[in-house]
């Protein structure tokens, strides 16, 4: 007989899709078969993410993770007979971990500090755990634990008058966010700007929506083929990495791709931009290297960014100006968050404490939400329902080092998030996430709402 107490935990180092080391824990009930989940890392990185530990040294240039396999290994023991089932009390056993490491008696020398990819292996590892030790698919299991946390939140401020208020109230398949063309450090700086995306509105199922996402990928291919540029090889996250002449450049190449698909831009598919612009700012100003190392204060990119938005059926913007820049963030949203999304992912990191100061200075209208930046899965919850709370949309993101995990999948269609952003539909841990979705799809209790997830928005 199976049930939800936990039995072992057990931790190793694995390889990410970059080649890259990173951790894998397992987590067994009594009666079940393992729980396992691997721990995704990023290479566009905010200054306030959660720390993930690397080893130094030699051995894979520095990239090794087996400190942070050894801290799972060592905090493992004191979960041994807890119940599995109860993710919010060991994520918040984690978090104190963390806390208080460098002092704790389980640090295996004074220097170590607890990584958030040894905890987060934990955390992800302690739901598929769960899930099998009930028997219940991970989706089934994930929506119980989001009904515990979206019922804790405050109902006076989720009401039907909400431009988010089709989001979190039961599961549905997600809009696919997907990366066309790479840029920044996902494609070695090709261009400044780091992804151009597309999002299938017009699409009446999850599994019409990636057709049309494949369909157009095909075609931008060949386009940038004939144009004698690169449309074969890709970036980290599967989007062609070629060097334009400029940045606009790839917006033209997204529209004319949409269009060769037999689809109509603007209307069946809108464009979504990752700007990722703190890796280009640089003492105050942003500098854009690939048209000809541009100097742009807060309010020339804003005015660079609206006039994209004036020209091209651009819906979404990520990023747009760096993580530090709170005044500039204030006027882009002055400006901008009317008209498209804007995503904060430097800018908040999951971190409930920065999206609540983000909040407060009413910048953004949405939250990326990747679960390695805080640690834990209750951390990335609690995130998506404080921006719920605040009226911000969360959109679910994967790393650019991914693996073959597909958490993010399910969390996604289990929360109600409404978007996933997972890359693009190259390279098997991309694909892996999307073959979980038309997995998903298949439960007719999951429905594809498409553009009607901005419905009560005026971006619809």
């Amino acid at each position: 007989m199976t049930t939800t107490r936990i039995e072992r935990i057990h931790a190793r180092e694995v390889l990410d899709s970059r080649g890259r080391p990173t951790v894998e824990v397992e987590v067994t009930c009594a009666g079940a078969r393992p729980g396992r989940a691997i721990v995704p890392s990023g290479a566009s990185t905010g200054t306030f993410e959660a720390l993930e530990l690397r080893d130094g040294g030699d051995r894979y240039d520095g990239y090794g993770v087996q400190t942070a396999v050894r801290q799972a290994l060592a905090i493992g023991p004191q979960f041994v007979g807890q119940d599995a089932s109860e993710q919010s009390r060991i994520d918040a056993t984690l978090t104190e971990l963390t806390k208080a490491w460098p002092t704790s008696p389980y640090a295996s020398n004074a220097g170590e500090r607890l990584g958030a990819n040894a905890t987060l292996g934990i955390s992800l590892a302690v739901a598929y755990a769960a899930a099998e030790g009930q028997s219940i698919p991970l989706v089934e299991h994930l929506h119980q634990l989001w009904q515990q946390v979206f019922k804790a939140a405050n109902a006076a401020l989720l009401n039907q008058g909400m431009a988010t208020s089709l989001l979190g109230r039961k599961p549905f398949m997600p809009l696919p966010m997907v990366n066309m063309i790479s840029g920044g450090k996902h494609a070695g700086g090709n261009l400044d700007f780091q992804d151009y995306l597309i999002m299938p509105l017009g699409a009446k199922s999850y599994p019409q929506a990636l057709e049309w996402i494949v369909r157009i990928y095909w075609r931008l291919g060949k386009l940038l083929t004939k144009a004698g540029y690169e449309g074969v090889l890709v970036g980290d996250e599967g989007g062609y990495g070629p060097k334009l002449k400029s940045n606009e450049e790839a917006l033209n190449f997204v529209v004319e791709a949409i269009s060769a698909a037999g689809l109509a831009p603007g209307k069946d598919v809108a464009i979504a931009l990752d700007v990722a612009s703190s890796h280009f700012f640089r003492d105050g100003t942003y500098r854009l290297a690939a048209t000809g190392d541009q100097q742009l204060q807060a309010g020339d990119v804003i005015d660079l960014l609206e006039g994209w938005v004036d020209r091209y059926p651009i819906l979404s913007i990520e990023d747009g100006l760096a993580e530090d820049d709170w005044l500039g963030w204030q006027k882009l949203t002055q400006r901008l968050g009317h008209r498209v999304q804007l995503i904060g992912d430097d800018l908040f990191v999951t971190n409930t404490e920065r999206l609540r100061e983000g909040v407060e200075k009413k910048v953004a209208n949405s939250v990326l939400v990747k679960v390695n930046q805080i640690g834990t899965l209750s951390g990335a919850m609690d995130a998506m329902r404080l921006a719920l709370e605040s009226d911000y949309r969360p959109v679910i993101s994967a790393r650019s080092g991914e693996t073959e995990d597909a958490t993010i999948a399910d969390l996604a269609v289990a929360t109600g998030a409404g978007q996933i952003k997972i890359g693009s539909i190259a390279r098997s841990e991309r694909l892996a996430k999307y073959n979980q979705l038309l997995r998903l799809a298949e439960n007719s209790e999951f429905p594809y709402y498409g553009r009607a997830i901005f419905r009560e928005s005026k971006l619809s």
